[in-house]
């Protein structure tokens, strides 16, 4: 047997037991790391204290990495010099079992506050990283050039680039929390997920006593603009977008859904606060196409566009029911966490139509005081088939949308 074998083998094939292995019991909503414990994904099955492994969805690369003799199975992360470049928490929401469920809120503090733990060789890495850096937008930029956003040698420099403290977070599901957060039962979720991966994880169902889950899906990455000391001060007004991938417009500039538009609109909102004496945040998710992937958003553009009655708002969501068997996958529900990780409670204007956003972080205690709609004439001719549709199925702000006949979108070769 090779060494690699022999490695994945004393960590899939031992017997299980009939109660908890590891040595790191883990109390989730714990008011101090000291006393919730690290959380210990390593190889070593006795140190093991959670499912799943380190990184998300990038873990299946590092196991191919390994696997191609590119890096060592062994290898720890050295973390000299990778402290977060801002002071985040902790906040009165790291503390209980449900209010935050989807991330680790001490994820980014794993160099300091586990450091003894790390010293003896314990396998404990970040989940959350936080840096500084710049961000150059053609839209902010434009925005910047027509002088709407001013320099003012802090938030936006003279060269019109504007300094972002921005922070990656990898998710982090703590599954009883998590099930109560859906109104369904533990051992429901834990199957579901077993059973809906091929039995990626068989954890999930031989060891209850794990009670978090390091899934391999995508994170989330914020942007806050002005000192992030200000977010979750409620003396400060606070400026938010809570942001879907969407990878096509996003990146691409396609001109179907008004992603892009919306997401600029918002980062010149969040700037115009931060210049304001308040602060921004962009919280930006992993959850391309409804978190129904690429390939099906890609499938449910085809269908829209060969419809024989046209591309309308009455038949948008009838195509993405008929490819993916529902609406939309994103379910919000875990979304208002990295909210509580940042010890928000208020947010003065929030640039969203969501009817599903502004509910999730309602439910969550998060109170709204204006939600801001997108700009009329920031919706792209062939976006209004989609913005019309989502008007008609509870997307709040309709009255700064001008509807004066139902949209219809171009053809699939036009």
């Amino acid at each position: 047997m090779s060494d690699l074998s022999a490695d994945l083998s004393a960590l899939f094939d031992s017997p299980v037991a009939a109660g908890p292995k590891s040595a790191w019991p883990l109390r989730w909503g714990a008011p101090t790391a000291e006393q919730r414990g690290p959380l210990i994904a390593a190889r070593d099955p006795t140190q093991r204290n959670v499912i799943g492994t380190y990184a998300g969805v990038y873990s299946i690369y590092r196991a191919l990495a390994i696997a191609a003799r590119g890096l060592a199975s062994n290898h720890q992360p050295n973390l000299t010099n990778t402290s977060p470049a801002a002071r985040i928490g902790p906040h009165p929401q790291w503390a209980g079992e449900d209010k935050i469920v989807s991330l680790d809120p001490w994820g980014h503090l794993v160099g300091e506050v586990f450091r003894a733990e790390r010293a003896r060789g314990i396998d404990i890495r970040p989940t959350i990283a936080v840096t500084r850096a710049h961000v150059d937008m053609p839209e902010i930029r434009a925005a910047f050039e027509a002088g709407r956003i001013k320099a003012d040698g802090d938030v936006v420099s003279a060269q019109g680039l504007v300094r972002v403290m921005k922070a990656a977070i990898d998710p982090v599901w703590y599954l009883p929390g998590v099930a109560r957060r859906f109104g369904i039962t533990e051992s429901d979720l834990r199957e579901s997920l077993h059973e809906n991966t091929g039995g990626m994880f068989p954890e999930l169902v031989s060891r209850p006593d794990l009670e978090v889950f390091l899934p391999p899906i995508g994170g989330s990455t914020i942007y806050c603009f002005g000192d992030p000391q200000k977010l979750g001060d409620t003396r400060y007004p606070l400026a938010c977008r809570v942001h879907d991938e969407c990878n096509g417009s996003d990146v691409f500039g396609s001109d179907i859904c008004t992603c892009r538009p919306y997401l600029a609109h918002g980062v010149e909102l969040c700037i115009e606060m931060a210049q304001a004496g308040g602060a921004g945040l962009v919280v930006y998710n992993r959850k391309e196409g409804r978190a129904l992937g690429e390939v099906t958003k890609f499938l449910v553009y085809n269908a829209r566009k060969r419809d024989r009655n046209g591309d309308t708002p009455a038949s948008y969501f009838t195509h993405t029911e008929g490819v993916a068997g529902v609406r939309d996958m994103r379910v919000q529900e875990l979304m208002p966490d990295v909210l509580h990780w940042l010890g928000i409670t208020h947010i003065d204007r929030f640039a969203s139509m969501s009817d599903m956003k502004i509910d999730a972080l309602t439910e969550a205690g998060i109170t709204i005081g204006e939600s801001v709609p997108l700009p009329d004439g920031l919706i792209p001719t062939d976006a209004r088939v989609e913005i019309e549709a989502k008007l008609a199925a509870g997307y709040r702000g309709g009255g700064a949308i001008q509807v004066e006949a139902p949209a219809l979108g171009r053809g699939l070769g036009e």
